[in-house]
């Protein structure tokens, strides 16, 4: 098969490589639409040392069922595979299972790739009406749906729900349809690039700003850098809750003072469970997070331009998906 290899820092080749053997439990998918993420970015970059090179990236996949009983299919896939014994995994909280997986982590080669296997329990079928481009989109949408739900359900019942995103980006962007798709009363984006701010409000419709002003009773920071936390910090209104998602750093920027005093609750987030990976796929069914027609589209043999025109700040769109096949 044809794959894009991360062969280390800001460097990636397209290369033949046999094709995956399903193991038992498994099935052969045939990628058809897989999107870059900004985890994939990070380890073009060499900031992650849990995709080391050389390494096939990608985890936002959608495909067809290429063997077995239910050839044809087309599926959507959520990456992230659990025991299914363990503690977290018996109460609903699959990703934080100790032992996860997830595809473009070794042992387990990512979907930059013609063929992946996968757990038949991590695919969700999609319908025909559904392109499979948009139907990838529900890992990386999954991620801010997640920690959406865990946001509204530690508000008081009776608090304002009202948001402020720090960050127009594909995560960023995902929250605030998310918040709107599960009933927040208003949802402002802080995007501070003037060619992205302008995309999100012509072709997505939302409200952006360059600057964090105000106090909300939600705050997602979709960034994670010192600034930003110091941003939803003070964004945040009076027992709100701040929402982090973003990994750009590791430490700085929490005002725990402010926290304390005016009991702001403060919650880190990773993935999504299996519940919110299939309440995402049926709500991009279902046409609940808006028309999703701002990715852009592109060869996976034109991949490696396509990480260097986002690492230049080239790329207007919030998300480019790449197809293998093409």
């Amino acid at each position: 098969m044809k794959a894009m290899v991360y062969e280390g820092v800001e460097t990636l080749g397209i290369h033949t490589r046999p094709d995956p053997d399903p193991a038992a439990g498994e099935l052969l998918i045939r990628v058809d639409a897989v999107g870059i993420c900004g985890s994939d970015m990070h380890a073009y970059l060499g900031h992650d040392a849990r995709r080391p090179a050389p390494l096939i990236l990608g985890h936002e996949a959608a495909g067809v069922i290429a063997a077995g009983p239910r050839r044809g299919a087309r599926v959507t896939v959520n990456p992230l595979v659990h025991c299914g014994s363990c503690p977290a995994c018996k109460t609903g909280r699959e990703n934080l299972c100790p032992d996860r997986q997830i595809i473009s982590m070794m042992p387990r080669e990512g979907a930059f790739a013609q063929y992946i296997t996968m757990p038949e329990d991590n695919l969700v079928p999609v319908p025909d009406a559904v392109s499979l481009d948009k139907a990838a989109l529900a890992e990386p949408i999954a991620v801010s749906w997640h920690a959406v739900r865990l946001g509204l359900e530690a508000l008081h019942p009776e608090a304002a729900r009202d948001a402020l995103v720090l960050g127009g980006g594909a995560i960023g962007l995902a929250a605030a349809l998310s918040l709107k798709a599960q009933g927040a009363d208003e949802v402002t984006i802080v995007e501070p690039n003037a060619t992205r701010a302008a995309f999100l409000t012509e072709r997505c419709g939302l409200d952006v700003r360059g600057d964090a002003k105000g106090q909300f009773g939600l705050v997602v920071d979709a960034v994670g850098y010192a600034a930003t936390r110091a941003a939803a910090s003070a964004a945040a209104r009076p027992g709100g809750v701040i929402l982090h998602i973003g990994l750009g750093e590791d430490a700085g920027g929490i005002d725990v003072r402010r926290l304390t005093l005016q009991e702001i609750t403060f919650i880190g987030t990773y993935t999504y469970t299996a519940r919110d990976f299939r309440e995402t796929a049926q709500a991009i069914f279902e046409g609940r997070l808006g028309p999703l027609d701002w990715i852009e589209t592109r060869d996976l043999d034109a991949g490696p331009a396509a990480f260097a025109d986002l690492r230049a700040g080239r790329v207007a769109a919030p998300k480019i998906v790449l197809h293998p096949w093409a």
